[in-house]
C-alpha cells in the first residue's frame, strides 16, 4: 500500500524556506531608457543608482523616502562646467547629502516642474557625448589612508643592522632577538 502524497499547494507563499527578496524600483527609469542605445550600465551608491557609459560614470538616480531634498538625477560633471551647465538647466544645484556648498555632483531635482524635460535633455547631452557630463572613476586624488585602503602594495621591511635600538615590545616576542 502506498503513502499518500502530500499537496504541494496547500503550503503557503509565504513559509517558502528560500523567499525571493523584492528588487528595488529603478528610479525614474525613463532616463535609462533615453540612454539604452549606450548599453549603460548601472551600481548601486549611496543607496541609489549609478549609470555609467563605457568607463564614465554619467549619472546617478535618486528617489528616496528619507532626504528627499536631492531626489532626481545627479549629473556626474566638475565645477569647470557648473556655469554653462546651468544656462541649459536653470534649475539644477548641487546636491546637499554630502554638506559641501559646492560639489561635482549636480542634481536636476525631482520636485520641479521641468524635472522630466530636464533629465531628458541630460540624456540627449550623454547620447551626444557632451564632454561636461561624466567622469572616469578613479581620476580624483587619493589620500595616503586611501591609497593604503586600496590596496596598495606594502614595502617589506628591511632586516635589523646588527647594534641597532630594540623595543620594549619586540623583547616580548621570541622570534626578535634582544
Amino acid at each position: 500500500m502506498s503513502k499518500p502524497r502530500r499537496d504541494k499547494a496547500s503550503f503557503p507563499v509565504e513559509d517558502t524556506l528560500f523567499a525571493i527578496k523584492q528588487r528595488k524600483a529603478v528610479p525614474h527609469e525613463f532616463v535609462l531608457d533615453a540612454i539604452a542605445p549606450l548599453s549603460p550600465q548601472t551600481r548601486s551608491m549611496f543607496g541609489c543608482l549609478a549609470v555609467y557609459v563605457q568607463d564614465k560614470i554619467v549619472l546617478i538616480l535618486r528617489d528616496k523616502r528619507d532626504g528627499t531634498a536631492d531626489n532626481g538625477v545627479w549629473l556626474a560633471t566638475t565645477e569647470e562646467h557648473h556655469q554653462s551647465l546651468r544656462r541649459e538647466f536653470p534649475n539644477m544645484r548641487s546636491i546637499q547629502v554630502f554638506g559641501k556648498k559646492v560639489t561635482g555632483w549636480q542634481v536636476l531635482p525631482a520636485d520641479t516642474k521641468d524635472f522630466e524635460e530636464a533629465a531628458m535633455r541630460a540624456c540627449e547631452l550623454v547620447l551626444a557625448g557632451d564632454p561636461r557630463i561624466g567622469k572616469v572613476p578613479g581620476a580624483r586624488r587619493t589620500s595616503r589612508s586611501g591609497a593604503k585602503a586600496a590596496g596598495s602594495p606594502k614595502r617589506a621591511k628591511a632586516p635589523k643592522a646588527a647594534g641597532t635600538r630594540v623595543r620594549s615590545r619586540d623583547k616580548q616576542r621570541p622570534d626578535i632577538e634582544a
